[in-house]
């Protein structure tokens, strides 16, 4: 019987444990903290955004970025710091912001996104999952600038499920953004997209995964580093003892890259830090019921259950996850300011976490140059709406070589 350990119990790893299991891998999945999904998947955007995935490198990011950098509530915080591996991650990440690269990328990551919607999709019919929020709540993505809308809405078709609406009818869509009407270029409305708690799925998922015959089970341990051994096969030492098995599979976010550097595998890794508010509110408060992102302010707005989902910025300040005030209060002006009825701001649940992205905003999916170690990491924003897509595909490469769809771009050795 084939196994497999699975290092990392958030979405990535939930799912790549689910569909291992469900190829007929027995997997043991393994985890730091004290439950699943109590990290970057904790309280994110819940987006699934499986059309709109734009990555965030293109060009005339970087001189919006050195604009940014002096708002007071710029979607972007820079710290500098002495470390090698923030200045090489910059590096790749400015050779991709061009527009011939970003649409290549865009291409690859839609269709990564239509297989993963299959996939979500997939498993809520088939598998009975418990009540998570998903909803397909249609995505409106709103625009400021009448050149960037018009640059925006130039690749889309009259037969595509795409829309393209005028700022009267954003706000006929969506009365919630009435704050924002005059201040609307116009805005792009995707029917198919949906919204769901993380969180929740997560927690859903490993009920029916504890249940799962070819499931060895969840162990909690703080993982330090690989061992090799005899035969060139891997050890995985943890504070509760040694893990021997013959596949690895990395899903444990930023955490992946100082993991995979004890046995040199390098990866381009590099955490955006970024800032959720749940806001509660009742039925007096004007909530969107249409999944809304602000293109220029960087801002999504997610009804997910009795709750706002508020979610933005990306800060580069290494792997500090703890939060910083300034930033929540930015958050809350702009919420305020732009949905003043959505909710009651003053009772909002905050949060923080840490986005591990690639350059390119590719995930990495498949094999390492360590034979027994397989990657699934670096979704970066969009670690919920590719986990199932990119799941899938790992599981097929390994259980047959042969993975449903094209992988390139998206492997660890492009």
């Amino acid at each position: 019987m084939r196994e497999v350990c699975v290092i990392g119990a958030g979405v990535i790893g939930l799912s790549s444990a689910w569909y291992l299991a469900q190829a007929g891998y027995k997997v043991t999945l393994i985890d730091q903290a004290s439950n699943v999904g109590t990290g970057t998947s904790y309280m994110n955007g819940g987006q699934l955004s499986y059309r709109y995935v734009s990555p965030l490198a293109d060009s005339g990011v970087p001189l919006k970025a050195l604009k940014w950098l002096f708002e007071q509530d710029g979607p972007l915080r820079f710290k500098p710091q002495a470390d090698l591996t923030q200045w090489n991650w910059l590096t790749n990440f400015l050779l991709h912001c061009r527009a011939s690269v970003n649409r290549k990328t865009t291409l690859r990551l839609a269709r990564l996104g239509q297989y993963s919607r299959f996939c979500m999709q997939d498993l809520i019919k088939e598998h009975d999952l418990a009540n998570f929020n998903y909803r397909e709540s249609g995505k409106l993505v709103v625009y400021r600038n009448a050149s960037t809308f018009s640059r925006a809405i130039a690749p889309i078709k009259k037969e595509d499920v795409q829309q393209v609406l005028d700022r009267d009818e954003c706000l006929q869509q969506e009365p919630a953004i009435a704050a924002l009407h005059d201040q609307l270029a116009g805005g792009i409305y995707t029917p198919s997209e949906a919204v769901a708690d993380c969180y929740g799925f997560c927690l859903s998922l490993q009920k029916k995964l504890s249940s799962h015959p070819n499931f060895v089970g969840l162990r909690y341990a703080t993982v330090t580093h690989f061992n090799r051994l005899a035969g060139n096969r891997l050890q995985l030492a943890t504070t509760q003892g040694e893990i021997d098995c013959a596949n690895f599979v990395l899903t444990a976010g930023i955490a992946s890259r100082r993991l995979a550097a004890t046995i040199n595998v390098d990866l381009p890794l590099y955490p955006l830090k970024g800032y959720s508010l749940n806001v509660p509110f009742e039925p007096t408060h004007l909530v969107p019921t249409t999944s809304v992102t602000d293109f220029e302010k960087k801002v999504l707005y997610a009804r997910i259950g009795n709750h706002l989902r508020v979610s933005a910025m990306v800060d580069m300040v290494g792997e500090n996850n703890e939060i910083d005030n300034a930033r929540i209060a930015s958050l809350l002006r702009i919420a305020r300011r732009d949905m003043p009825n959505a909710g009651d701001y003053e009772h909002s649940q905050q949060w923080t976490g840490l986005r591990p992205a690639t350059p390119s905003g590719s995930p990495i999916v498949g094999c390492s140059s360590q034979p027994g170690l397989w990657l699934n990491v670096g979704h970066g924003a969009l670690g919920f709406t590719f986990a199932c897509g990119t799941a899938s595909l790992l599981a097929s490469l390994m259980t047959t070589g042969h993975p449903p769809q094209e992988l390139h771009g998206l492997t660890w050795l492009n």
